[in-house]
């Protein structure tokens, strides 16, 4: 697998980009792990902040309903 990010040449993860970070999560609502995502280290790192900054935001459930 290669990393999503480096393959498309994108630099900035943007933490507004729920359509894109829900692709890491797992239907029980926890982060992927890198093996599961494919991620390089330095990606899977922001993608992981991201979460939790949306999630602090409201954007995204922190569980299922």
């Amino acid at each position: 697998m290669f990393c999503y990010f480096c393959q498309k040449n994108i630099n900035d993860i943007d933490y507004k980009d729920i359509e894109l970070l829900s692709r890491f999560i797992s239907g029980f609502y926890k982060i992927k792990p890198r093996k599961k995502t494919g991620l390089c280290m330095h990606h899977q790192k922001k993608v992981a902040t991201c979460i939790k900054r949306a999630r602090q935001m409201a954007m995204m459930p922190y569980m299922p309903r």
